[in-house]
């Protein structure tokens, strides 16, 4: 199982955002900056989960992936597979279509304190565009 932590951040709200996502796979851990543009702070956690599950569709495609957010609007959303909000609908569609290249897929709200990782590097990703 493949344990996925994302966040997302911007510096504005909307504002430059950027995702950050770290990886614990079979020992080795994978830490991704990803710049955004601008969007709102939400629609970043939706992206970082999106960009997490094309990075894993390359490197492990199949595994069952552990994901976890500090976003309730994300981990919510995704665990009830539905949202009213349109600006989410389509994040959440390609979500479910990235997931179908896996066997299985969790996602688990922890406290902002646990996904320090997530976090920095979403950070690292907004400052790369200044």
């Amino acid at each position: 199982m493949i344990e996925i932590y994302t966040d997302g951040a911007s510096s504005g709200n909307p504002g430059m955002s950027g995702a950050g996502i770290y990886i614990k796979a079979y020992g080795i851990d994978y830490s991704f900056a990803i710049p955004l543009g601008i969007c709102t702070n939400h629609e970043a956690e939706f992206y970082a989960v999106i960009k997490a599950l094309e990075i894993c569709k390359d490197k492990f495609p199949g595994d069952i992936l552990s994901f976890r957010s500090d976003s309730k609007i994300v981990v919510d959303t995704i665990e009830k597979d539905y949202t009213n909000n349109k600006a989410f609908q389509p994040l959440l569609e390609k979500i479910r279509q990235e997931g179908k290249s896996f066997s299985y897929i969790f996602i688990k709200w922890i406290p902002n304190r646990t996904n320090q990782k997530a976090d920095q590097l979403a950070k690292q990703a907004i400052q790369q565009q200044y």
